[in-house]
Formats: structure tokens, sequence, C-alpha cells
């Protein structure tokens, strides 16, 4: 098991390098991508719900969220029912990027797999679900 965590890692190292450089020209950095997707799929979420959806810790959020707040990529506003919370919404200047944000992790995703069978693909995804699950789960005992 060892070797395939080493092999996610390094494929994600790869990942992260390529977003990096393919987002750069729209003043992005390559994390920023997962978490702008995650806000226009569900505008509103909180900084504790984002950072549950992208798997990572909140103090991540709070940092990438104020990089993108002061960009003009998302804004923020309290909670009706919780002042201390804030719900975190997409802006203009997000939602006319977002489908050249989709297309830059698309092509990724086809460059990586472009050896791969259709069979090999769907396998991989299926696998792949199979390993989300059980991080969630541990995710979630946190």
């Amino acid at each position: 098991m060892a070797r395939i965590m080493k092999k996610i890692t390094a494929l994600s190292r790869c990942s992260f390098c390529y977003r990096e450089e393919m987002l750069r020209p729209y003043g992005l950095r390559g994390k920023d991508a997962s978490f702008l997707v995650e806000l226009c799929a569900c505008p509103g979420l909180s900084q504790e719900q984002l950072a549950r959806r992208v798997c990572t810790n909140k103090s991540n959020v709070t940092r990438v969220v104020a990089v993108l707040e002061e960009a003009g990529f998302l804004t923020r506003c309290c909670q009706p029912e919780d002042k201390r919370a804030m719900m975190l919404f997409p802006t203009q200047k997000t939602l006319d990027l977002l489908p050249r944000i989709r297309e830059i992790l698309c092509s990724w995703s086809d460059y990586m797999t472009q050896d791969l069978t259709p069979q090999e693909r769907e396998t991989l995804d299926i696998l792949l679900a199979k390993m989300m699950v059980r991080a969630d789960e541990w995710m979630e005992e946190r």
C-alpha cells in the first residue's frame, strides 16, 4: 500500500504544479481551483463546510479565503442565525472564469488518462471513489 500512496502523492503534486502554471494568468494559485469549484457548486457554504468538501483544515480555508476575497473571487457575509459564521459566495469574476477553470481541470485528467482504455478509466474511477469513501470516513471522525 505504501507504493500506491507514494504514487498518488506524486500524481497530486504534479497535478498541483499543472494547476499552478495554468491558473497563474488568471491570478489564481493551484489550490484555489478546488475551493472556487466547490463554492460555485454550493454558494453560501460556511468555511467549515468548505474545509470538509475540499479535504483540508479550517485554518487553510481561512488563509485561502482571505486571499481569494482580496483578489475579488469571493465574498463573505455573516450567517443570519450565527453572526460569527461566515457564508462564502463566488463573485461574478469567478462565475465568468468557472468554465476555464473546469477546462483546465479536465485537460489534466484527460492528459493523465489518455493511455488508459475506457474500461481502465472506469475501473480507476471506481477504485479511487472507494478509497475516497474511506478517507472521508477518517476525516469525519476528526
